[in-house]
């Protein structure tokens, strides 16, 4: 099974009847999906749809990752694969990959995701990329004792824990959706 645009949508609308205060904010890429615009390839555009991982550990503290491209503390995540059977597989997958967490040690909260953002992001002449916008699909998984790994350095400079406030004040509200989906 490949993730398709109807996917998205699917995972989209689920999100809006848990949190419908974010319709506004999501309304043009809501209308991209249901017109049947392509996006789950990192050359679709304008638009296409990324993945992002919140790994709360013991319930007080959150893996983040120094985002090398972007120079910026964030969630770990990426763009879909072929390979990808689901948007939270996909997860998964940049989790494991970026941070070197072993998938044996975590379990997704919800099958529902947490966070949609969508957001424009800078062209990358170095990779052929004009500017165009993410929409960025995050889940919350839980784990008792994973640690971090072998990062993936071409992607993050490194991955470590942070409390839950402090990773707030860094990276956004995503982070206290993290927590409320964990009560």
């Amino acid at each position: 099974m490949v993730i398709d645009g109807s996917d998205v949508l699917r995972a989209v609308t689920a999100y809006l009847d848990v949190y419908p205060g974010d319709a506004v904010s999501l309304s043009v890429p809501v209308q991209l999906l249901a017109e049947g615009a392509g996006c789950t390839s990192r050359f679709d555009l304008p638009m296409h749809v990324t993945v992002g991982a919140l790994l709360v550990r013991g319930g007080a503290e959150v893996l983040l990752v120094d985002h090398r491209a972007y120079g910026i503390l964030l969630q770990p995540g990426g763009h879909l694969e072929p390979a990808d059977a689901t948007l939270l597989d996909a997860a998964v997958r940049e989790l494991v990959e970026e941070t070197g967490v072993d998938p044996a040690g975590i379990v997704a909260a919800s099958p529902l995701p947490v966070y949609v953002e969508y957001g424009q992001v800078p062209a990358r002449p170095a990779k052929g990329e004009p500017e165009h916008f993410h929409l960025d699909v995050g889940y919350v998984f839980v784990t008792s004792s994973a640690d971090v790994g072998r990062v993936q350095e071409s992607e993050v400079r490194g991955a470590a824990w942070y409390p839950l406030a402090e990773a707030e004040q860094l990276v956004g509200r995503r982070i206290a959706r993290a927590a409320s989906a964990l009560a």
